[in-house]
C-alpha cells in the first residue's frame, strides 16, 4: 500500500512539473505572438480547433459508447470547457498584448490560494497549516524571481488593462482546477479535453469573427506556423492531460502549488534562449518555489 501512495504521488509530481514546463513556455510564445502581430483570440481559435481535430480520431469510440454519461455531466465539463479552453486562454493571449510577461506570471501566484479558497468552499479539501506555510514560500520564490530579489521593483509594479485581465485568469483556472477535482469523471483524460474544447470551440467562434470584423487578419509566415504548433501540441494537449492526471491523483491544493514553477522555469528559458546569467536571486527564489512545493505536500498527523 505504501509503495502504490507513493507512486501515485511522484507520477503525479512528474505529470505537474512537465505542465508547468509548457505553460512556462506558452506565456513566452504567447509574447512572441504580440510581436508577431499575430491576432490573441484568432490564435486561440485556431489552435483549439487544431487540437479539436487531431483527438477526434482517438477519442470518438470512447465518447459515443459514454453518450449518455456525457449527458448527465455535460453540464458541468461544459462550464469547465468555458473556463479554461474560452476563457482563460484568450484572456492571457489578450492580456500579453498590455502588459509584461512579468506581471502575468506575477498573477499566477494568487491561483494556488484560490484553489484552496475554492476548495475549502465547495468541501473538497481541507487546508492543513503545512499548505499554508508552502503557499507563503513559494509565493516568496516566486516574488524572489520575478523582481530580481529587488523589494522596490515589486513594489513600483504598475497594474494596467493587462494585469487586471490576468485577474480573470486567476479565477478561471482556480474555478476549473476545483471543478475538476470534485468531479471525478468516468472518462479517459484525452476524451475530457476533448468534451472540453467542443464546448469552448463554441465561445471562441464568436471570438474569432469579431477580430476578423475589426481587420485583425493573420499574416501567413513561418513565425506563425512555429507558434501555432507550439501551442497545439505542447501547453494544449500535453500540458492539460498532466494537469488534469494529477489532479485526479493528488488534489487541486497541492497540485496548484506546482504553478510556481512557472517563473522558475520561465527564468530558465531566458538563460537558455536569450544568454542571460543565472544569478544568485534565481537560485533563492528556486530554494524556496521547491521548499513552498515540498511542504505542501506534507500531511499532518
Amino acid at each position: 500500500m505504501i509503495r502504490i501512495f507513493l507512486s501515485k504521488n511522484y507520477i503525479a509530481y512528474i505529470f505537474l512539473t512537465f505542465a508547468a514546463l509548457f505553460w512556462s513556455g506558452n506565456f513566452i510564445i504567447g509574447k512572441f505572438a504580440t510581436l508577431f502581430e499575430v491576432p490573441p483570440l484568432t490564435l486561440n481559435f485556431l489552435r483549439w480547433f487544431m487540437v479539436w481535430f487531431i483527438l477526434i480520431p482517438f477519442t470518438i469510440k470512447e465518447i459515443l459508447a459514454k453518450k449518455n454519461y456525457i449527458k448527465e455531466n455535460f453540464f458541468v465539463i461544459g462550464i469547465m470547457g468555458i473556463l479554461s479552453i474560452s476563457t482563460f486562454n484568450s484572456v492571457v493571449y489578450f492580456a500579453l498584448n498590455f502588459t509584461q510577461v512579468i506581471n502575468a506570471v506575477l498573477m499566477l501566484a494568487a491561483i494556488p490560494p484560490m484553489i484552496i479558497i475554492f476548495s475549502s468552499l465547495m468541501k473538497i479539501e481541507k487546508t492543513n497549516v503545512f499548505q499554508l506555510s508552502g503557499l507563503f514560500l513559494s509565493i516568496f520564490g516566486v516574488a524572489t524571481i520575478i523582481s530580481n530579489a529587488d523589494l522596490q521593483k515589486i513594489i513600483s509594479l504598475s497594474f494596467n488593462k493587462g494585469d487586471i485581465w490576468m485577474l480573470v485568469c486567476v479565477l478561471s483556472w482556480s474555478l476549473y482546477s476545483t471543478l475538476l477535482k470534485k468531479n471525478k469523471f468516468e472518462l479517459s483524460q484525452f476524451s475530457l479535453i476533448q468534451i472540453m474544447v467542443t464546448v469552448g470551440l463554441i465561445f471562441l467562434v464568436p471570438q474569432f469573427l469579431y477580430e476578423q470584423s475589426i481587420g485583425l487578419d493573420i499574416k501567413i509566415n513561418k513565425a506563425f506556423f512555429l507558434i501555432l504548433i507550439y501551442v497545439v501540441i505542447f501547453p494544449a494537449i500535453a500540458a492539460y492531460y498532466c494537469w488534469q492526471k494529477a489532479i485526479e491523483l493528488i488534489g487541486p491544493n497541492r497540485s496548484s502549488m506546482f504553478i510556481q514553477l512557472m517563473p522558475l522555469f520561465s527564468a530558465l528559458m531566458a538563460i537558455i534562449i536569450f544568454k542571460e546569467k543565472f544569478q544568485l536571486f534565481h537560485f533563492i527564489g528556486a530554494s524556496f518555489i521547491i521548499s513552498g512545493i515540498y511542504l505542501s505536500n506534507r500531511k499532518t498527523q
